[in-house]
């Protein structure tokens, strides 16, 4: 039986590493309403964000060396959809520090 859930995914203190946001379970697919990511430690940061695929061989980017802000925000309004294996991932230029807020619909197939 198929079902849709609305979800949100909290992520503190995203750094310069790879950091695995959300990991689409399997049988699901998950739809991105809405992402945010906030600068929390004062200093201006550039971002990527990214989907590897269940494979592990290849990163997809969405933003790349985006711009943020000394205490900003940052929002993806666009949808984005994920499928089974997927992972978004997120990753700093230097050693920051962001939260990042996912609001997303998980459907099961």
């Amino acid at each position: 039986m198929a079902s849709e859930l609305m979800k949100v995914k909290l992520v503190a203190g995203v750094t310069n590493s790879e950091n695995d946001l959300l990991t689409v379970a399997s049988g699901h697919t998950y739809t991105i309403l809405n992402l945010s990511l906030c600068e929390t430690a004062g200093a201006a940061e550039t971002f990527d964000l990214y989907i590897r695929d269940d494979a592990g061989a290849n990163d997809f980017e969405i933003y790349s060396d985006q711009a943020l802000g000394a205490n900003a925000t940052f929002e993806h309004t666009s949808r984005l959809v994920l499928e089974a294996g997927d992972v978004l991932s997120a990753a700093l230029a230097s050693a920051g520090n962001v939260d990042v807020v996912i609001s997303y619909l998980d459907q099961t197939l």
